[in-house]
């Protein structure tokens, strides 16, 4: 199939170097020219393991194209995706704005039959809207070309997008026509052909399914955040207690992990746009409120946790931090733990030294006011250099290269040995062997 992406963040990148990858002719659009200029020379807007092998065998392979101009693609296009940013608005409802831009301007081009598939993750009732986009710019040109609009959300998580878009854990597809149906279907037979499970569903129940999804895991994290909080209380080791609810098979493993609270891209907007949608059809999200307050309020808890061991005036005080983005295996920041505890610490006084292997290029613009040198935040490409006379060591994120530090160095470089570990990546009896006060996340007491 001949297919258009429109737009080159995250989604669209990903969706359209896998589409190439399993045998499509992918073209992908987007309105910035140096980002376009830069994927023609393999540079990636974006970090993420494997990707740009993807970009580059494809490009090589005369699969994967990259334009500005959706007019270039449009006359043998079977499919275009949709697949730009829907940001927060000021209620928290998500801004369609790009969206329908979008949808014009496939209007304005669409030149034969085509199924138009919204990626990007919008709110219920948008389909109907991309529709009514595309009819008023078919309209004002006189033409009458049949196309079908289809929901296909995405459920890719970053440092393993590759690996989750080849071996989906199904593939949501919603679609009220036969033609997109089948329009789709043909799209993932690859991938289905190979076992991957597809799911036919309304539009609107592709469109809430993602939302709900994306929900769900959120709950999870801010659930297990307060029961940790609660083990801190009462004396009782939050790993322990995860590990025993994990082992059921009715609740697994996966996101229960306690922590600094979530970010990135997802979890945060789509809770609260769900949250908006809940209140505009008149129903009031109890649960989605209290996800929201707790993943706030333990976006605070290192920084309180540091200054119940140093005191809440940090002057003179070095904090040293290691990991900068919202997760492991990617360089986003948005809404990560890190700039939150950042702003609180320069706000109390310390001078900061963070490092992280793979976000320091997004941090410095984050963090506009960070210098290299000198100046009360420092980003540093050495995780040793990072704590240098530092009074702490907080671990924010979960990179697998923190695991096996070396602790000889990290005290003889450190000028207090205090670890506050923002993930539990450490045992407290181990960290103590080592000659550190420990405190973790829901550990029942610091370990000193």
């Amino acid at each position: 199939m001949n297919i258009v992406i429109i737009g080159t963040g995250y989604v669209g990148l990903v969706a359209g170097g896998c589409f190439a990858e399993i045998g499509h002719h992918v073209t992908c659009v987007d309105i910035c020219p140096k980002k376009i200029n830069g994927l023609k020379q393999g540079q990636l807007p974006i970090y993420e393991p494997g990707l740009d092998e993807i970009v580059a065998r494809n490009t090589a392979a005369g699969r994967l194209h990259f334009t500005t101009n959706l007019a270039d693609a449009a006359p043998d296009a079977d499919a275009y995706c949709i697949a730009v940013g829907t940001p927060p608005d000021e209620d928290g409802s998500a801004d369609l704005q790009y969206v329908l831009a979008a949808a014009r301007e496939i209007g304005q081009h669409l030149a034969r039959p085509a199924v138009i598939i919204n990626k990007s993750t919008v709110p219920v009732g948008t389909a109907e809207k991309v529709r009514a986009a595309v009819s008023e710019s078919l309209t004002a040109r006189g033409a009458d070309i049949p196309y079908h609009v289809a929901s296909n959300p995405e459920f890719l998580k970053e440092g393993v997008a590759i690996g989750d878009f080849m071996q989906p854990d199904r593939i949501i597809i919603g679609a009220d026509s036969e033609e997109a149906l089948n329009q789709l279907q043909t799209l993932y037979a690859p991938l289905t052909e190979r076992g991957a499970r597809l799911i036919h569903m309304a539009v609107r129940d592709a469109e809430m399914t993602k939302y709900a999804a994306n929900a769900m895991l959120a709950t999870r994290i801010s659930f297990m955040n307060e029961i940790a909080g609660l083990c801190e209380k009462l004396g009782v080791d939050v790993e322990n207690v995860r590990l025993g609810i994990g082992s059921d098979s009715r609740i697994g493993h996966r996101f229960i992990a306690p922590g600094a609270g979530y970010g990135g891209s997802c979890f945060p907007k789509d809770v609260r746009a769900l949250v908006n949608m809940a209140e505009n059809a008149g129903y009031d999200p109890h649960v989605l409120h209290a996800v929201e307050t707790r993943n706030h309020q333990q976006k605070n808890r290192l920084y309180q946790k540091l200054c119940a061991e140093l005191g809440d005036d940090l002057s003179g005080k070095t904090i040293a931090v290691w990991g900068l983005a919202f997760k492991p295996g990617t360089d986003d920041m948005r809404e990560a733990p890190s700039l939150a505890l950042i702003h609180a610490l320069l706000d109390a006084g310390a001078k900061v030294r963070a490092y992280d292997p793979v976000a320091l290029h997004t941090a410095s613009r984050a963090l506009p006011h960070a210098a290299q040198e000198n100046g009360d935040l420092l980003l540093l490409d050495d995780q040793y250099s990072a704590v240098d006379g530092a009074d702490a060591l907080i671990l924010v994120t979960e990179w697998e290269h923190f695991r096996e530090p070396d602790f000889n160095t990290l005290r003889a470089r450190m000028h207090r040995a205090l670890f506050i570990d923002g993930r539990n990546q450490f045992h407290p009896d181990d960290m103590h062997r080592h000659g550190f006060r420990y405190i973790g996340v829901g550990r029942g007491h610091a370990i000193a």
